[in-house]
């Protein structure tokens, strides 16, 4: 099945992408493209622009240190490392732009029906149908930069699915599975998304709030200390935190929908 898997073509995305930012390296294995990033940001050896991508991890990881695994070839994954032009208490925002991004390469290259809309779960998830299909994580680096790491499921078989809950665009309905394609267009509208936000544009709130499926939910929130907060999602501020109808502000936790639109 492996064999099937288109490979990524390092010299022709470069080309396609046609940029002074950006500047893709694709490795066919390593322990975790988020882990290798990072190392290189802190030891002076990745600039502004930098993507790292691989055919397969070994050692993926996701959102408090979780396991991200997908077969060969499967899965869209990488890191990216920027050096943002605002100051870095606004930096929080940045991995939910990039689920913003996410969601529209998504809809420019797989052409989904209305159903199959992608939807941004706060805060770092990416939903198709209801289910997972991709996921975020940003560490920020001192006051240098904020390496983001994205894992997007995309010629997956429903017998190789991690979880019940998981999905992947060829389930979804993408026949043509082009991992290339995907991330050429992630990388553009990311571009453009990062330009706004360095601009200061406030429509990128109201953007990411119409394709936010937690907004209007009843929710069950895990803090990072273990305690639990249960109310409604009622929006998301300009830094990113959530706003619960209870008045309280979550900046960090495990989210599930418990119910709402």
């Amino acid at each position: 099945m492996t064999a099937l898997r288109i490979p990524l073509n390092e010299g022709l995305i470069n080309i396609a992408l046609n940029s002074t930012y950006w500047r893709v390296k694709v490795v066919e294995e390593t322990g975790s493209t988020q882990n290798d990033l990072t190392k290189e940001v802190r030891d002076g050896l990745a600039s502004n622009g930098k993507v790292l991508v691989a055919e397969n991890q070994t050692s993926g990881r996701g959102r408090l240190d979780r396991n991200f695994f997908a077969p060969p070839r499967s899965a869209l994954l990488f890191s990216i490392f920027i050096a943002p032009k605002r100051p870095s208490r606004d930096w929080t925002w940045l991995p939910l732009l990039a689920g913003q991004a996410m969601a529209q390469a998504i809809n420019q290259v797989c052409n989904f029906n209305s159903y199959q809309v992608p939807l941004l779960k706060w805060p770092n998830d990416i939903l198709l149908g209801g289910n997972k299909v991709g996921g975020i994580l940003a560490e920020a680096i001192s006051q240098i930069g904020v390496v983001i790491g994205l894992g997007i499921n995309v010629d997956i078989k429903p017998e190789e699915l991690p979880v019940p809950t998981a999905t992947s665009l060829e389930i979804a309905g993408w026949t043509q599975c082009d991992r290339s394609s995907l991330l050429i267009a992630f990388l553009k509208c990311f571009s453009n998304c990062l330009d706004r936000w360095e601009s200061g544009d406030s429509a990128l709130l109201r953007e990411y709030q119409d394709i936010s499926a937690t907004i209007g939910k009843e929710v069950r929130i895990e803090l990072p200390d273990g305690s639990i907060l249960e109310s409604k999602a009622v929006t998301i501020d300009q830094n990113g935190a959530l706003i619960l109808a209870s008045g309280v502000k979550v900046q960090a936790g495990d989210v599930i929908h418990v119910s709402g639109r």
